[in-house]
């Protein structure tokens, strides 16, 4: 004998559960775990923005402590220049690593 098929009611009823299963499975799930990845990374990024402000700043007082009478005068802009040189190729290598493609070198 035939199985009667289910009633429309019940059968909407399992689709409405199926697509909210699935919209949780695939949506919320993810972006949970994104949001922890992205709120660790901005953690990090601050750490280590402020750790390069603290040895720039360390760099640019023993420039000037330790350097004598070099950089007085009108030579006192000096330690900056080389303070802010350093800062910013050590952000170009930084950033040069990190958006580098990874299968370069590669056969």
């Amino acid at each position: 004998m035939p199985e009667r098929p289910k009633p429309i009611p019940q059968v909407l009823t399992e689709l409405w559960e199926l697509v909210v299963a699935y919209a949780r499975q695939e949506t919320l799930l993810p972006l949970r775990s994104l949001g922890r990845v992205v709120a660790l990374g901005s953690a990090g990024s601050l750490l280590v923005a402020l750790g390069a402000v603290c040895c720039g700043v360390g760099v640019l007082r023993l420039l000037q402590s330790e350097t004598g009478d070099t950089f007085d005068g009108s030579w006192s802009f000096v330690p900056y220049v080389v303070v802010t040189v350093v800062l910013l190729g050590t952000g170009g290598v930084v950033f040069a690593l990190g958006t580098r493609d990874r299968s370069e070198g590669r056969a």
